[in-house]
């Protein structure tokens, strides 16, 4: 397992420190799992249960029909 030092002002330390306590994990631990949220690749499982709960959605057809017509880009 690697080990990486990071640093950070005061006042961030003690909230992740309040935030780790309160979790009973340690400091290292939260950021790891805070991290590897951030990183994740894929919806969590209480979003992809939303798909379709909407009765009055549009379908894709109807979204594609009635979208405005795109604006052109500004090149830099």
């Amino acid at each position: 397992m690697a080990q990486v030092t990071i640093y950070m002002n005061n006042n961030l330390e003690e909230k992740i420190k309040t935030i780790a306590q309160s979790m009973n994990i340690s400091i290292s631990k939260f950021i790891a799992t805070s991290l590897e949220q951030q990183l994740k690749e894929e919806w969590p499982n209480s979003i992809k249960k939303l798909s379709g709960s909407w009765d009055d959605f549009s379908d894709l057809k109807e979204i594609k029909n009635s979208a405005a017509a795109d604006v052109p880009r500004v090149e830099f």
